[in-house]
């Protein structure tokens, strides 16, 4: 999580919503690594989860990410649920919950759906509270903002 983290920090200073993913091998090798960059580049799509998803799969040869994990600061969106689901990763580890936006625990259950051919196992709140903080201190410097 504190490599995720160090990618939410580096999505912060491109004035990015501080959200950071790494995805590890089988082996616990780093794959991949990403922040936020839908500011970046202007691209609805660009989560750091389905960025890192795509760097590990480019990593890796092919698009079957199974065996590996995907761990991101934020509780993944319903975008970013469905990516995890069809990338076919075996895990998902999240820091923060996500009560307005979150699809593998809080708003919505996407990856566990009994009606999907993949289903990764998820473990949520780990180092929560840092990765909550980082938000929190983002949209405090933004008079009126709100992270969702």
């Amino acid at each position: 999580m504190g490599l995720a983290l160090e990618q939410a920090a580096a999505a912060a200073a491109h004035d990015d919503v501080p959200i950071g993913a790494v995805v590890l091998g089988p082996d616990g090798e780093l794959l991949a690594r990403a922040g936020n960059e839908r500011e970046l580049h202007g691209d609805p799509t660009a989560h750091a989860e389905v960025l890192a998803l795509r760097r590990a799969a480019e990593q890796v040869g092919e698009w079957r990410l199974e065996g590996c994990t995907l761990v991101v600061t934020l509780e993944p969106c319903t975008m970013c649920a469905g990516a995890a689901v069809l990338s076919r990763v075996e895990r998902i580890v999240f820091g923060a919950y996500d009560e307005k936006a979150g699809a593998v625990a809080s708003l919505f259950d996407v990856v566990r759906d009994p009606r999907l051919n993949h289903r990764p196992l998820v473990s949520g709140g780990i180092m929560a509270e840092p990765c909550a903080a980082v938000l929190r201190d983002f949209f405090g410097r933004r008079p009126g903002a709100s992270p969702a």
